[in-house]
């Protein structure tokens, strides 16, 4: 798959969870609830839909996004309750009522795809959120569902979840990555990045989309990921976060 970039790391202990990736070990010694996974004998533990948006929409939506004066910070609030940009640095946009339906309808037509995949029944969802990463922007490692716990060397000992009707999250990515940014609707960096999967060859795992393409992925601490830094260009996503039937 072109969307998979890797990059090298030590090599920890896995476990296979389906054809082609591996997940560190110690997430199954942790008490991670509703550990969802799909079928071990699939190629990814993931279902990447390329074309699920056409690129007209996709590029009517991001020059929307471009012009609009209403973003805003994402919330991250610290304990002294201030916007906390070390953890969290990017940026909320509205989604027009048009640009709204045509994602709704894009992704009914999806929805079967993704209930087979992960033998599910999908119930209610959450508001589209629309998110802006320009230039220095990212997203450091979590999981949609819990709140990730560490001990005071920073080594991760368990998950608190805090968001139980989040079973299922999805990304759909409007702008596309390219090593050499050359139109407004390319960005550089701001991989999406699986923290504890590795490939065959014990490289963590990276997303490098194209435009139009959504990704699903279970919303528990398996898939704990990241968004690295976003070095040039524009990158816009549309995410949301599903509850569902097991």
């Amino acid at each position: 798959m072109n969307a998979l970039l890797n990059h090298e790391v030590s090599a920890p202990k896995v476990r296979q969870i389906s054809d082609k990736i591996f997940a560190e070990a110690f997430l199954f010694d942790l008490d991670i609830a509703a550990p969802l996974l799909p079928s071990p004998y699939a190629e990814f533990p993931f279902l990447v839909i390329e074309g699920f948006m056409d690129e007209l929409s996709c590029k009517a939506i991001l020059d929307a996004a471009q012009k609009a004066k209403n973003a805003k910070h994402a919330a991250l609030l610290s304990r002294r309750k201030k916007l906390n940009q070390k953890i969290r640095k990017t940026k909320i946009l509205t989604l027009s009522p048009a640009h709204k339906k045509l994602y709704t309808q894009s992704f009914n037509r999806a929805r079967p795809q993704i209930e087979h995949f992960f033998s599910l029944s999908l119930t209610t969802s959450t508001d589209v959120q629309v998110l802006e990463y320009t230039p220095g922007s990212f997203y450091k490692a979590h999981a949609d569902d819990s709140n990730m716990l560490v001990d005071p060397d920073g080594k991760v000992v368990g998950f608190k979840q805090v968001a139980p009707q989040r079973k299922i999250s999805s990304v759909l990515f409007t702008s596309e990555h390219s090593d050499d940014v050359h139109t407004p609707y390319q960005f550089s960096g701001g991989e999406l990045t699986f923290n504890y999967f590795k490939d065959k060859e014990n490289n963590t795992v990276m997303f490098r989309p194209k435009m139009g393409t959504l990704i699903v992925f279970a919303s528990n601490p398996i898939y704990t990921h990241e968004v690295k830094t976003v070095t040039e260009g524009y990158r816009l996503t549309l995410v949301q976060w599903h509850d569902a039937l097991l």
